[in-house]
C-alpha cells in the first residue's frame, strides 16, 4: 500500500514560506525524535540553504534515550544547531532560546555594530504535521496562542507571534511533502500519527510496527502482546495481529486492534520506542 497526501493548504504554506525567507534569520525544524530522518521534510532542506537552522527532536521523552543521544551527534555533525525537548512538559525551553540567539549570533552582531539594541530576531518553526510545533510555539510565547491537536493539519495559516525575549516567530502549517520514495517513511509517519488515517491501512501500519518491534525491541511488543514470547518470535505477523486481538477481547476485529496499537504506541505506551535508529 503506498501511503500519500499532500493536501492543497501544505503546498500554499510552502510558497509562503519562501515568500517570508529574506525576513527570517533563524529555521527552527521540528522533528519527532522517534523518527528523525523520516520527520524530516526534504523541501524544508532545500528552502533553508545557508540561514542558520535548528533542529528540534521534539517529543524525546517518548523516544529511546540512547538513541535520541546518537541521533543528536549525527545532526550535530551535519553543522546543525540541535536539541531534545519534551515540550509537553515544558523541559529545555530556556535551553531553546538561549540556542535561538546563538544561532542569530552573527546577525545581531552586525545589528548592533549599527546602533541597534537588543534588536529582535525572527525565526520561522516549521515541520511536518503533528509533530509538536504548535506545542512549542505556546511554550516559547507563554500562553496558548497556536491551535493544539492530536491529529494532522490543525494548523492552516501563517501568524506572527511575539515573545518575553525579542524572539518573534512566524508560525506555519505542517508540512508534507508530494512523494515518499521510500515507502517506509510513509509507514512510520502514519504509526506515529503525521497523516491522516482516512489514508492509510491501520492493520498494514500495525503490521509493519510489530514486524520493527519483533526485530528491535521484542520485549516491549511480548509485553504488550499479553503472549507467551515463543508466539511473538515464531507467528506470522497477520496470525500474531489476530492473537493479539483475541487476547484484547476484541475478537476478530483486528482493525480496532491496529489503531489500538498505534495509539498505544504514539502514547508511549509501548515503552520509549525509536523507529528509526543512526545505525540502521
Amino acid at each position: 500500500m503506498a501511503i500519500q497526501w499532500y493536501p492543497g493548504h501544505m503546498n500554499k504554506a510552502r510558497n509562503q514560506l519562501e515568500d517570508k525567507l529574506n525576513l527570517l534569520d533563524v529555521i527552527v525544524e521540528v522533528v519527532d525524535a522517534r523518527i528523525p530522518v523520516s520527520s524530516r521534510n526534504p523541501l524544508i532542506s532545500d528552502l533553508v540553504g545557508s540561514k542558520p537552522h535548528i533542529i528540534i527532536l521534539n517529543k524525546s521523552d517518548l523516544a529511546d534515550p540512547q538513541e535520541v543521544k546518537k541521533w543528536s551527534e549525527y545532526l550535530a555533525s551535519e553543522g546543525k544547531f540541535v536539541i531534545s525537548l519534551d515540550a509537553q512538559h515544558k523541559t529545555n525551553m530556556d535551553k531553546l532560546f538561549n540556542l535561538i540567539k546563538e544561532a542569530a549570533r552573527e546577525k545581531t552582531k552586525k545589528l548592533e555594530a549599527k546602533g541597534a539594541s537588543n534588536p529582535t530576531i525572527r525565526i520561522s518553526l516549521v515541520g511536518i504535521p503533528n509533530c509538536g510545533k504548535s506545542t512549542i510555539i505556546n511554550r516559547l510565547v507563554g500562553r496558548n496562542v497556536a491551535i493544539v491537536g492530536d491529529r494532522p493539519g490543525v494548523t492552516k495559516g501563517q501568524t506572527w507571534l511575539k515573545t518575553s525575549q525579542n524572539v518573534q516567530i512566524l508560525d506555519t502549517p505542517g508540512i508534507l511533502w508530494p512523494k515518499f520514495e521510500d515507502q517506509k517513511v510513509g509507514y512510520r509517519l502514519a504509526a506515529l500519527g503525521a497523516i491522516k488515517e482516512s489514508v492509510f491501512h491501520a492493520d498494514d501500519v500495525a503490521l509493519f510496527v510489530m514486524d520493527y518491534l519483533r526485530q528491535n525491541y521484542l520485549k516491549n511488543l511480548v509485553e504488550f502482546s499479553r503472549l507467551p514470547e515463543a508466539d511473538v518470535v515464531n507467528l506470522p505477523l497477520p496470525e500474531l495481529l489476530l492473537e493479539m486481538t483475541k487476547k484484547y477481547g476484541m475478537r476478530d476485529d483486528y482493525d480496532r486492534m491496529s489503531m489500538f496499537l498505534l495509539n498505544q504506541l504514539r502514547k508511549g505506551r509501548l515503552g520509549k520506542i525509536n523507529l528509526e535508529k543512526v545505525d540502521a
